[in-house]
């Protein structure tokens, strides 16, 4: 790849760049984020690029491997353009009749269409799945126009032209008012104003400065910014850039989750096709802006996502939080002035400085801008990444989305991960933004909910976060250190039978201290999942304590597993699944249970087609 010396070279270079699409009659895009490549999409990007050239149209057909598209459900996905037909759970040995008949023919391979679970329609074209049309999908869009390994498909939609712009005539005070304007709020969890933190660094004494891209999305279940990561790497480095150039940085770091295989390569291919490029460097563009990306794999901890043990762990030191007695917009990484910002956030800021801080602020709430990317999982028919604004209500997320249960009626979502806390579905109009949730005694925190039905135990779901957190925890404060293992310690008590009254006044009292003396946001967020199940489903800790009995039928120790008579037909299929022999009976008689033998591991349950083996 050449040097890009001025911004009129990347013009000319971009529409050289189109013009070459334009000569394509038709495109094949192929998810590959992990996803889809868990189901084999990298074999099936390989299948199809070779029947391409199998049959002679690699010039007039493009196959494009992409990022993550979000339906993750439903990969690997096939999306032909233009007619932008949509195929799912497509296999390897489907490219052959994909290339053949869709890209050749123009015909439909219906097997291979969307079924919506809701309607039970079949529905052809990926703008109309009802997945799809009910959301806002500024960032997420873009995965799909780009394969991630490609500087040059970024640039053909756009990409480096926001940094163009504020080169050719912006200052740093007009940056960071842009900014401002939007509204932006750090997509990381806080929420923090965008503006306001880089006019703080900005106005930090001291020539050297640094910018980071928080990338290590420790959260159970959370993906979004992985999924921005690996899909779109250049978005990243692009508003960094932008964000260096207003707060006088030189140097940034993407600090991305060693976990994450797929975004740590496709980041480093990123960061060396811009130096190639000359877009990272010195004097990017001939300007007097030098500005270059180091990737750095995280430290394995979820603690290490908090802002201060983030920049111990950059510094060679072992990922612990620091007291934040002076912010680290002022003292950050190795004491010098610093913007930590998370994917989702440095993602936003292209899009603002080109289409304008009201385009953006006209999205989303009152108090909370533009979009949110949410990763949607649990018990409900659509799961995956789904971007909607800022303010867009729970109901509609879990119903209108995500298509609402699968089975049984569902009673809550968790939002915000380990941080954040369950709501009942009374709660389900609150919007999702920074404020109201937290009112709500949860949080947006990076974007993950969660969906949780009637078999669904609250008090097993506060046990699981803090058996999580108390593994994560870096130990460092006493009252992080210690509270969360009492807490554990007092709802282990409550699903094993040995519960009291008294424990349950012991435990509010401990959720309470941990909130207020923990060292860093992490540990003060710490006691949300119990504060939040004590608030709204506390009837259901006194039926643990009270009548030894867990009504949702999870906690083992308080449950029985009998077989009604009247419901079995004798079948044996409870008796041969059963790994314990507990199971007893004759063919085509009713079954029984010995207790004395039953370990209570649900199986026979699971595998009983008459609903004749109950709980209590």
């Amino acid at each position: 790849m050449s040097k890009l010396n001025t911004i009129s070279e990347l013009d000319v270079l971009r529409k050289d760049i189109q013009d070459y699409r334009k000569s394509f009659r038709k495109t094949i895009i192929l998810c590959g984020g992990t996803g889809c490549r868990a189901s084999r999409s990298d074999e099936l990007i390989n299948r199809v690029t070779l029947e391409i050239e199998k049959q002679g149209m690699e010039k007039e057909v493009m196959v494009r491997a992409t990022g993550c598209h979000g339906f993750c459900e439903q990969g690997p996905i096939v999306v032909v353009e233009p007619e932008k037909t949509f195929y799912c759970h497509v296999s390897p040995d489907d490219a052959q009749e994909i290339v053949e008949r869709t890209v050749r023919k123009g015909e439909l391979i219906e097997r291979l269409l969307y079924t919506d679970p809701v309607s039970g329609e079949i529905v052809p074209r990926e703008p109309d799945i009802p997945f799809y049309r009910a959301q806002d999908r500024e960032l997420l869009s873009q995965n799909r126009q780009v394969d991630p390994c490609s500087i040059k498909d970024y640039i053909a939609i756009g990409g480096y032209s926001a940094i163009a712009k504020v080169l050719s005539g912006y200052s740093p005070e007009e940056i960071i008012e842009e900014v401002k304007l939007s509204g932006l709020r750090g997509r990381g969890g806080g929420g923090f104003p965008t503006g306001r933190k880089w006019t703080q660094c900005h106005e930090a004494p001291g020539d050297e400065k640094y910018v980071i891209c928080n990338a290590d999305e420790g959260d159970p279940g959370a993906y979004m910014d992985r999924s921005v990561l690996e899909g779109n790497p250049h978005l990243i480095l692009e508003g960094m850039m932008i964000g260096a150039l207003a707060v006088g940085a030189w140097q940034g770091y993407v600090y991305v989750r060693n976990e994450y295989p797929l975004a740590v390569k496709h980041i480093g291919i990123a960061v060396q096709q811009a130096r190639e490029m000359g877009i990272l460097g010195d004097n990017i563009f001939g300007t007097a802006f030098s500005f270059d990306v180091e990737v750095a794999r995280g430290g394995g901890a979820f603690v290490c996502g908090e802002s201060t043990a983030l920049m111990a762990s950059l510094e060679g030191k072992v990922g612990e939080p620091r007291p934040k007695d002076v912010h680290s917009v002022v003292d950050g990484l190795w004491h010098k002035p610093t913007v930590l910002n998370n994917v989702e956030t440095w993602a936003n800021i292209p899009s603002i400085i080109l289409k304008g801080s009201a385009w953006f602020a006209s999205r989303g709430s009152k108090s909370s801008k533009g979009t949110k990317i949410i990763a949607l999982t649990g018990h409900i028919k659509n799961t995956g990444l789904v971007e909607v604004p800022m303010g867009t209500s729970i109901d509609s997320v879990v119903f209108e989305i995500g298509g609402g249960p699968t089975g049984s009626p569902i009673r809550a979502v968790q939002t915000g991960g380990p941080s954040g806390g369950c709501l009942p579905v009374d709660k389900f109009y609150l919007p999702l933004e920074f404020d109201a949730l937290a009112e709500a005694g949860s949080m947006i925190g990076s974007g993950g909910i969660v969906v949780m039905d009637e078999e669904t135990c609250m008090v097993d779901v506060a046990k699981y976060f803090l058996t999580f957190l108390q593994d994560e925890s870096c130990g460092k404060c006493v009252p992080c250190r210690l509270g969360i293992d009492r807490m554990l310690e007092i709802i282990t008590d409550i699903t094993e039978g040995r519960g009291t009254p008294e424990q349950m006044v012991l435990l509010e009292e401990l959720a309470g201290t941990v909130s207020e003396t923990s060292l860093c946001a992490l540990g003060k967020t710490a006691a949300n999942p119990v504060l939040s199940t004590l608030r709204y489903f506390r009837d259901e800790y006194d039926v643990h304590i009270a009548e030894k009995k867990c009504p949702a039928g999870v906690c083992q120790a308080l449950i029985t597993y009998w077989i009604d008579p009247d419901q079995c037909t004798g079948c044996g299929v409870c008796k041969k699944e059963c790994p314990h022999e507990a199971v007893k009976g004759e063919k085509k008689a009713p079954h029984e249970i010995d207790l004395g033998l039953c370990q209570k591991c649900g199986i026979c349950r699971s595998e009983c087609k008459f609903g004749a083996i109950q709980v209590q």
